[in-house]
């Protein structure tokens, strides 16, 4: 599912961190995993923490996951949030962990738990970011 929202601050893009959010673009949550190794890594990095190495793949998450923390901000209110946004911890069902906003879910320390399901959304100027809102039947 995809929606459109007004306006949010996008992304520093560095060439580590481009693939990411480019396969946002095209409505795909894409993860590294170590081509040494095999071990996958989120937030995106140019080396291996387990082997060193420097050679790696995108490789395309389900999008599924549980919320492992969470946290509802008041202070300071940003313009581009609405009131009472939340901040999420999201384990994916790949195993690796991802920071995100939860929507249209339970507040803060009751989305604990929850089964989530990313929601692509499209912000002003073609921002597209990953969010994670309660999975069908969860």
């Amino acid at each position: 599912m995809s929606t459109t929202s007004p306006e949010r601050l996008g992304p520093t893009v560095t060439p580590d961190t481009q693939f990411f959010w480019e396969g946002l673009k095209d409505r795909r949550l894409l993860i590294q995993r170590c081509d040494g190794c095999g071990v996958l890594r989120h937030p995106p990095r140019p080396m291996c923490p387990h082997c060193r190495s420097l050679a790696w793949a995108p490789v395309e998450s389900a999008g599924r996951g549980v919320v492992v923390s969470a946290v509802q901000p008041r202070h300071p209110q940003f313009p581009w949030f609405e009131d009472g946004y939340v901040v999420a911890l999201v384990e994916l069902d790949e195993g690796i962990r991802l920071v995100t906003n939860l929507v249209d879910g339970p507040a803060d320390g009751d989305a604990i738990g929850l089964r989530v399901a990313v929601r692509f959304t499209e912000f002003a100027g073609g921002l597209v970011l990953a969010l994670f809102a309660p999975e069908a039947g969860a």
